[in-house]
């Protein structure tokens, strides 16, 4: 499952807003604005706003998400975004929006004034639903639910089709060799336009200065013309990069033309490659490609789930797709592009599956299927004797050997507090510890019995978080009496930077002299009453 909070935008969100997430994409020449889809179909956007890219009605930044109104209830099924930014919607019964950055008309509403909010984009598309669209720097570009293309905006290099390099201020049916051709995709570089048609065939036009056409040359193409190099394949998908594009056959084939100038294309090397090359054609079948308009990253998920990433990866040109540990596409964005922008709208799995560690972690204190109940001080814990036998050796011997709890359905603690001893359990399912630093010294006590080195050094962690000049010299005492080293060499120097505060507290005349008599002559040696 995608985590959106990969994306340092989204760390700003609780788990409660970052739960209510149905669809999200990270954009601008810096990755400094976001938008998210609810699963109630509500629009939210925050960042930095530059050109009004956040739709909100005025040019200032946010760090708090805002709820854009106008677009409230509509379920949101294709975005794009280009790099002034501006920013097209499409919703499910098909409208598109479009706001943002608007100096080249790429809003499609006729004038250059930037869009502060989102606005209905109809010109020339009445009637018509649309079901996609494509940004490229600075034009727009629209897929209809009966396969027409249509193209705006900023045209210096022939990228909106129309057949002269005019910018075109409302969208505009692209014609030429697509008229009566039904599109089932789009894309956009940053200065070209390309279209995969219903047979597989692709086309593109706009800039070719790299061959990011694909079509043999580098001359740059005002209407679409056909990749003649790929006759006979039947293109299921088609991505571009800044200035190069990649492309998947329907028997999962990988083929890749344009720009190389960071090793985007996974050849080996960086020369431009004017026409489509074939590359990973040793690795097994690729089902996903990755790029976008913004960057110079490309990246491929095959059958299992390997997911590759090549070309510009934080700074490094990688010439040949590597294997990543990552589980999807996306991640690569999140990681190693630049801008980290995402690649596209991500969709969040919203149904009712639980990832083994989720699973867990809500059948945690469950009467339901528990098997066994720890009691402790009057009150009950249930667990899974599984889970316990997997997780801990303390159990794993306990359930194991002839020890009388292996035969009781209830097991009586006498020797650790209810906080403590649940705590300790819930640690078993979660890897995690919610205790305050006194109830955490009892949790350190229980560790050390256990022998339970990683929740040894959480509790360390904990108390070193929480220490304070009133509770210093006892957490210093239970550092000693539970030999943790570096949590003891930590209190200790809290102590003595503290001395006359902390030697005025309770707990520091409350200790045994044995202990008394060490820290004054540990603290002596260290210079602390010297004048």
């Amino acid at each position: 499952m995608v985590d959106v909070s990969k994306w340092p935008l989204f760390s700003l969100l609780s788990t409660e807003e970052l739960a209510t997430i149905r669809q999200a994409c990270v954009f601008g020449t810096s990755a400094n604005e976001a938008i998210y889809i609810t699963h109630g179909n509500e629009v939210f956007v925050f960042g930095l706003n530059s050109s009004s890219c956040l739709g909100t009605g005025d040019s200032l930044s946010t760090i708090v998400p805002k709820k854009l109104d106008f677009l409230r209830g509509k379920k949101v099924i294709s975005l794009s975004y280009g790099s002034g930014p501006h920013v097209l919607l499409a919703t499910d019964d098909g409208q598109l929006f479009a706001w943002g950055h608007n100096g080249y008309s790429q809003m499609g509403n006729g004038t250059t004034n930037q869009g502060l909010s989102p606005v209905l984009v109809t010109a020339n598309l009445q009637n018509k639903k649309v079901r996609e669209v494509a940004c490229g720097s600075h034009h727009s570009m629209a897929l209809t639910q009966d396969g027409e293309v249509f193209a705006w905006g900023y045209n210096n290099c022939g990228q909106i089709g129309s057949g002269s390099t005019a910018n075109q201020p409302y969208p505009r049916k692209v014609t030429g060799c697509l008229q009566g051709k039904t599109a089932v995709s789009i894309t956009c570089g940053q200065t070209s336009s390309m279209a995969v048609i219903d047979n597989g065939e692709v086309y593109g036009w706009g800039y070719n200065g790299n061959g990011q056409l694909g079509i043999g040359n580098n001359g740059n193409q005002l209407t679409p013309c056909r990749l003649a190099a790929l006759q006979g394949l039947c293109i299921q998908q088609i991505v571009s990069g800044y200035g190069h594009c990649l492309a998947l056959t329907d028997e999962g084939l990988l083929y890749a033309w344009g720009a190389n100038t960071y090793g985007q294309l996974g050849t080996g090397n960086k020369s431009n490659h004017l026409s489509p090359v074939q590359i990973m054609a040793d690795k097994e079948r690729i089902v996903e490609v990755a790029a976008c308009h913004s960057t110079h990253t490309s990246a491929a998920k095959t059958q299992s789930g390997q997911v590759y990433m090549w070309g510009q990866c934080r700074g490094q040109s990688i010439v040949m797709p590597h294997l990543t540990h990552f589980s999807n596409t996306d991640d690569v964005f999140a990681c190693f592009a630049t801008p980290s922008v995402m690649w596209r709208l991500m969709s969040m799995e919203h149904d009712d599956f639980l990832t083994v560690a989720e699973a867990l972690r809500k059948e945690f204190d469950s009467p339901e299927t528990a098997d066994l109940k720890f009691s402790v001080e009057g009150k009950c814990i249930h667990v899974h004797k599984a889970v316990l036998k997997i997780r801990c050796e303390h159990f794993r011997s306990m359930f194991r050997s002839q020890w009388t709890e292996d035969q009781q359905e209830v097991i009586e603690i006498g020797q650790f507090s209810y906080p403590v001893y649940r705590s300790f359990l819930q640690f078993l399912y979660t890897d995690t510890v919610d205790l305050p630093p006194e109830d955490a010294i009892g949790l350190l006590d229980l560790a050390t019995s256990y022998c339970e080195n990683r929740l040894k050094r959480l509790c360390q962690q904990i108390i070193k978080r929480g220490i304070t000049v009133e509770n210093a010299f006892t957490l210093l005492s239970a550092a000693i009496r539970y030999d943790a080293e570096d949590l003891e060499v930590f209190c200790f120097r809290f102590c003595v930077n503290h001395l006359t505060q902390v030697t005025q507290t309770g707990a520091f005349w409350q200790v045994d002299g044995a202990m008394l008599k060490e820290f004054i002559s540990r603290a002596s040696r260290c210079g602390a009453f010297k004048n």
